[in-house]
């Protein structure tokens, strides 16, 4: 539409333009109101006219008068209608056609190949080149400052465990919990792994979703990739957790619990460990968005600043999220806490008396810091010396068109070299990041330890391992920095590998983990300053193995170089292992055997997803589909076949055989005994609920109760969510201790508590069924009468009681 000597002309005519349009706010047809008008950018035209939201005037006024181009007011994004595409202020190219011949493919499984031993029948009938497809390379449309979302889901679309669950296993995501993000997860990877993929797609539905979970997402405000990830996998969690059983416990024997002071002598290697933080620090995160399209002008610079200091005061941020995960979470798992989630072993010991206290610490993602200069320093002179260090990759792997990767490492580090460490800052890598992270943290000063056995406070260290490595490990690099006053961002480069990240220098001594080597899937990177930028994604097909460059709606492929000198933000490794390689070789040769058997056996579909995408699968976990009792629980029988597969007698041996666990199924029932326990589970409820609301109205009835029991609304709600069936666990012991404070011996009613008021005969109900306690109660009583008064004066006071 524009060439490229006329667009900076364009721009400064159209920006008074725009400013003036922008004050105006209602479609010029039918008086529709914000946000999300569009403007019409034709010289001397002044129309403004709603969008698909409303009846599409806009487009009507393209349509009538060819004029073409228009501007979203609310996002500043610009539409083409001849092109029917956006427009960027620079040439962008659009997806590189890929040969169906890969470059260099790796012998890794892909999450459009389902399960080798159950998908033979299934997809026999696509071919090799329909698999040889790179499938995947579908681009995401910014739907206003949305490059913070796109970056992170393309990010997570090339995790093959985590997609191949959600390709293959689609019978497991079932939710009745509310905005049920992880259907609209699903439908968006099979929308971006379809066989006929699109140019891109509109992550709409997701994108309401997580906006009803968390209001930081509402509006068109930038935002943080990793918050939004945290947020988002929180979510998905949640919707698709199950209970653990004796069998899905973790490998370190542990179910996420802490485990808490052990009195032990640690050996000094144990002391090679970290500082106080993990994926629980979440006082940092990064301004984010797409204004650097247009940011390129200084005067069209104040327009946008005005304009997002009228998002701040009429969308205030809420407060950074907390990926702490909610009441009970220690008791269930789900994909993401399979996949995403390790442990860390902290150690506290007191130099006094050689006490070691531990506490075991679920990350989901580790925050490593950048460290400086002096930090560097440091390092290297003590822990740091004796860590094997990998930049990348190495030479003799080069292929036949590595020289390139080589010489351009060569010339970046010649040019590190040559340039002084005040100007370019000091050479980092990410072990570098990660020896800072397990750095000994010592505790002295007004950092003392309380050491329980001294009692009293003494000077300490501080450490930590890491207990189990997860599948998939998610590392945040902390380039953000928010003061008081001001933001800022660190742009030192963190030299990275794209294979070959050795994790077992960090490793307890305990662990169970036997892979410690990881790949690199994709890294997040982070274009701009702390207060305004954009966000892309760099990825590896896991089909064809080739790195492209995801940016928003645009897929480009992308040497393995630009990936190595990129500014990372956040990277997905996962863990590497050619022994799994060989056995998921070794089934499907035992699979298209055929061998006749008598029986057959029934296999959980999400265990097998794990034997295909993970390098450590983990025991049989046939457990996903039985019940404590052995059969088929009665609210999953009706979909039983989306939650096993069929395989022949050889492989189920093999399998058993190799990972253990279990137990072996071969026939398939509902159990009795679950039925006569739902059973009685709705009559509990139902009496409850019965109970309580004809308790609840004689109280109301009362006009002068006597005594006014309190209880506490969190554990209220625990139950209304449990006798109304949202939530299958019942709630705990009856805890008013968040209502109550102490005082002149009594427990009196806390100012400002969120409390509810009950008669007396509802709380002896709730508490004969539940216990727990304190009682909490305000008491009415009257004085008696003044002789030498016509009315006796009444008197409130409060009494507590405590059981």
């Amino acid at each position: 539409m524009i060439d490229k000597v006329g667009w900076n002309t364009w721009k400064l005519s159209s920006l008074i333009h725009v400013h003036f349009l922008l004050l105006q706010g209602t479609c010029q047809s039918c008086g529709a109101g914000g946000p999300n008008l569009w403007a019409c950018l034709q010289n001397d035209c002044p129309y403004v006219g709603c969008g698909e939201s409303y009846s599409d005037h806009s487009t009507l006024h393209a349509q009538a008068k060819k004029h073409n181009l228009t501007v979203n007011l609310t996002t500043f994004r610009i539409w083409c209608y001849v092109c029917e595409r956006e427009v960027f202020l620079e040439h962008r190219p659009a997806l590189v056609a890929v040969p169906a011949t890969p470059h260099h493919c790796k012998s890794v499984g892909h999450p459009l190949k389902a399960v080798p031993i159950a998908v033979a029948e299934e997809e026999g009938s696509e071919s090799e080149e329909d698999e040889l497809k790179p499938r995947g390379l579908t681009g995401m449309k910014n739907i206003g400052n949305s490059c913070y979302m796109n970056a992170a889901l393309q990010a997570l679309s090339n995790c093959p465990p985590l997609t191949q669950f959600f390709l293959d296993c689609s019978g497991l995501v079932r939710t009745d919990k509310k905005p049920a993000l992880c259907k609209s997860y699903q439908k968006l990877i099979s929308e971006l792994w379809h066989k006929k993929r699109p140019s891109y797609v509109v992550p709409t539905s997701l994108s309401h979703g997580i906006k009803l979970v968390n209001p930081m997402f509402r509006g068109y405000a930038q935002q943080d990739t990793q918050e939004f990830l945290r947020c988002l996998m929180d979510q998905l969690h949640e919707e698709l957790k199950e209970p653990l059983t004796d069998c899905s416990m973790s490998a370190d024997g542990s179910d996420g619990e802490e485990r808490r002071d052990g009195d032990r002598s640690p050996s000094e290697d144990e002391f090679l460990s970290c500082d106080s933080g993990s994926s629980s620090d979440r006082g940092e995160g990064g301004g984010t968005g797409d204004s650097e399209l247009l940011m390129q002008d200084e005067s069209l610079t104040i327009l946008i600043l005005s304009f997002e200091i009228l998002l701040e005061i009429t969308c205030p941020p809420a407060q950074l999220l907390l990926s702490a995960r909610k009441k009970k979470q220690s008791h269930y798992r789900s994909v993401i806490s399979d996949i995403f989630d390790g442990s860390i072993l902290s150690l506290v010991q007191c130099l006094t008396c050689d006490r070691v206290s531990t506490t075991v610490e679920t990350f989901q993602d580790l925050s490593l810091p950048i460290p400086g200069k002096e930090d560097l320093a440091k390092l290297h002179s003590s822990i740091h010396q004796n860590l094997p260090v990998k930049t990348g990759v190495c030479p003799d792997s080069y292929g036949s068109q590595g020289w390139i990767s080589f010489i351009m490492d060569s010339i970046r580090r010649f040019v590190v070299s040559c340039i002084p460490s005040w100007f370019w800052g000091p050479m980092v890598t990410l072990e570098d990041c990660l020896a800072a992270f397990f750095a000994a943290d010592e505790l002295k000063g007004d950092n003392m330890y309380s050491c329980e056995r001294c009692k009293k406070l003494r000077n300490g260290v501080k450490y930590c391992k890491v207990l189990r490595l997860p599948e998939i490990l998610c590392i945040h690099l902390k380039r953000f920095r928010h003061e008081v006053m001001y933001s800022f961002k660190i742009s030192s480069h963190v030299s990275f590998p794209l294979e070959g990240l050795d994790m077992r220098p960090f490793l307890a001594k305990d662990s169970p983990s036997q892979v410690t080597t990881y790949d690199l899937l994709s890294v997040i990177c982070h274009h701009g300053t702390a207060g305004s930028g954009h966000y892309i994604a760099y990825c590896q097909n896991v089909i064809n193995g080739q790195w492209y460059e995801f940016d928003d709606q645009y897929v480009t492929e992308v040497h393995e170089t630009v990936v190595q000198n990129a500014e990372a933000y956040v990277l997905f490794y996962r863990k590497s292992s050619e022994e799994s390689v060989r056995e998921r070789q070794k089934v499907v040769a035992l699979a298209n055997m055929k061998e006749p058997s008598l029986l057959q056996f029934y296999i959980s579909r999400e265990w097998l997803n794990k034997f295909n995408t993970f390098a450590e699968p983990g025991p049989i976990s046939n457990h996903t589909f039985l019940c404590q009792h052995g059969g088929i629980p009665p609210n999953k029988y009706h979909y039983i076949d989306d939650l096993v597969v069929i395989v022949p007698q050889n492989v189920w041996e093999y399998l058993y055989n190799s990972f253990g666990g279990g137990p072996a199924v071969n026939h398939l029932y509902m159990c009795a005994i679950c039925q006569v326990e739902i059973e009685a589970l709705a009559k509990r409820r139902k009496t409850e609920i019965d109970t309580f609301i004809k308790l609840n109205k004689e109280f109301q009835a009362e006009e002068a109760p006597t005594v006014i029991l309190c209880i506490s609304m969190q554990w209220f709600r625990e139950w209304e969510s449990f006798v109304k069936g949202k939530d299958n666990e019942p709630p705990g012991p009856i805890d008013n201790s968040k209502i109550g404070v102490m005082k002149g011996g009594h427990i009196q009613l806390k100012q400002g508590a969120d409390y509810g008021q009950i008669s007396e005969e509802t709380w002896q109900y709730l508490l004969g069924i539940y216990g727990g306690g304190p009682e909490i109660a305000v008491r009415q009583t009257v004085a008696p009468a003044d002789p030498d008064s016509l009315h006796g004066e009444r008197k409130i006071e409060a009494e507590t009681r405590a059981l």
